[in-house]
């Protein structure tokens, strides 16, 4: 193999990044039959749909960050946290 090497991609990291795709394209077919339109929920500001997808996606984040920086536990916990963290944002921000 020559100096550049291929990231190992693990099942957990591909699945992840199939997830996240699997996410956009559904969005944007469902924005393409059904346009959203911004309105206001527990979050301060008026948001779309694909504004609530990407700060769920963006809190999903820093809670794995949190996680991994405050507790010893698995880390699949933190992912349980995220998934609820983003049906709420998803539902009622």
């Amino acid at each position: 193999m020559s100096s550049f090497e291929w990231m190992a991609w693990t099942t957990p990291t591909a699945l992840f990044f199939c997830v996240i795709a699997l996410m956009l394209v559904g969005m944007t077919v469902w924005q393409v039959f059904k346009p959203s339109v911004a309105r206001r929920g527990f979050l301060p500001l008026a948001t779309t749909r694909g504004d609530r997808l990407f700060i769920g996606l963006l809190g999903s984040a820093f809670i794995h960050l949190g996680w991994l920086a405050a507790t010893d536990q698995p880390l699949w916990w933190a992912t349980v946290a995220s998934v609820a963290f983003m049906l709420g944002i998803m539902r009622w921000g």
